[in-house]
């Protein structure tokens, strides 16, 4: 079990990069509907990391990323600001997936990097417990 975390892992990884790299591009519509798309990936392959770490490591099973993130604050994994950031960013793609909506997104967009920063916090902070 402990090599399907790593896969998850250097899944969560590659997505977390991607992401970042589309950030440090210039702003065209394009490159904010990408970096949107990138953001969703990453989340999404973030919480099933920590889930799944939560369900082997601490016995912690859980059916949502909200309760996920509130799993890893209680285990120390995210810290109390970085999991209120944690259950706005669940909110934010929760929006980004089921509506399209141009100013919701641009709003979105601006905190981007803020997720990002802290998707890769909770990507390291679970590798460095396996």
């Amino acid at each position: 079990m402990e090599m399907r975390l790593n896969q998850r892992v250097q899944t969560a990884a590659a997505a977390v990069k991607a992401f970042k790299e589309i950030l440090m591009m210039d702003k065209t519509d394009v490159v904010r509907d990408a970096a949107i798309q990138r953001f969703e990936f990453s989340f999404e392959a973030c919480w099933k990391l920590a889930n799944a770490f939560l369900a082997e490591k601490e016995g912690i099973e859980n059916n949502s990323p909200k309760s996920v993130i509130r799993s890893c604050f209680e285990i120390g994994l995210l810290n109390e600001d970085q999991t209120h950031l944690a259950l706005q960013m669940t909110d934010d793609r929760n929006l980004t997936v089921h509506t399209y909506n141009e100013s919701l997104v641009e709003n979105i967009f601006t905190r981007l990097n803020h997720y990002a920063d802290l998707l890769a916090f909770w990507l390291s902070a679970v590798a460095d417990r396996l």
